[in-house]
């Protein structure tokens, strides 16, 4: 089975090794796959090389590769906890699949991160020990008919294993935040908020009042701490 996987700045494809710098696990060590694609078009997106073709050049930023490369390069990292990103991977969920499941046989932890908008198969529910559910907001500019697919919601908000980041800009996306996790019956707990930016200075600004929300109604507080180190930087 083949992937497409986007590129790093140097044109290897974009499997590295950091730390994970958002959700439940931020701060661990990790590494990282990146697949090209994606069936949202958010407005602050910060990887718009893996699917913007009307700015980004598909053959220059995409590299096609079987699992059994992709397994190569991993184990070359010497991580076996797994961050499967995009994009959006579960696009490609059926060759992913494949990967996943050599993986799984070398015991390996994996998440995979998802806008939520897409069913996960059977089988890829079975390999993934962690979901980090990002649902779009209206702040994306994403309509509501392609953001909020309610039968991938409710597979995701069943599922003891899938946490839900939403990405806040002002105090105005609380109340979207509040219908919805109401409307799925998710809990405050599985509920992380994440202030927008891809500046370090923008990102401390919105994530201190946003800390006091998290505190006051019981949601999780995340930041972008990959941003904070490193900057908006592919490969960190």
């Amino acid at each position: 089975m083949m992937l497409n996987i986007t590129r790093l700045g140097n044109g290897e494809p974009e499997i590295f090794r950091s730390i994970q710098g958002e959700g439940v696990n931020s701060g661990m060590t990790a590494a990282f796959l990146r697949l090209a694609f994606c069936n949202l078009r958010c407005s602050w997106c910060d990887t718009k090389y893996s699917w913007d073709w009307q700015h980004y050049n598909q053959d220059s930023e995409v590299v096609i590769l079987p699992s059994k490369e992709i397994v190569k390069h991993l184990r070359k990292l010497g991580s076996k906890h797994l961050v499967v990103t995009g994009g959006e991977p579960l696009i490609q969920q059926t060759e992913l699949n494949n990967l996943l499941m050599s993986l799984k046989g070398e015991g390996y932890y994996i998440e995979i991160e998802t806008n939520g908008t897409i069913p996960p198969t059977s089988d890829l529910l079975s390999l993934t020990d962690q979901w980090n559910v990002s649902p779009k907001l209206e702040n994306s500019g994403n309509p509501l008919s392609a953001r909020e697919v309610p039968e991938a919601y409710s597979v995701f908000a069943s599922l003891s294993s899938s946490y839900f980041k939403f990405v806040i800009i002002d105090e105005s996306d609380l109340d979207e935040v509040r219908t919805l996790t109401n409307r799925y019956r998710i809990a405050p707990a599985r509920v992380l908020l994440m202030p927008e930016g891809t500046e370090r200075e923008m990102i401390l600004a919105r994530g201190r009042w946003l800390a006091d929300v998290c505190r006051d109604q019981g949601y999780r507080f995340c930041t972008r701490l990959h941003i904070l180190l490193w900057g908006n930087t592919r490969g960190e």
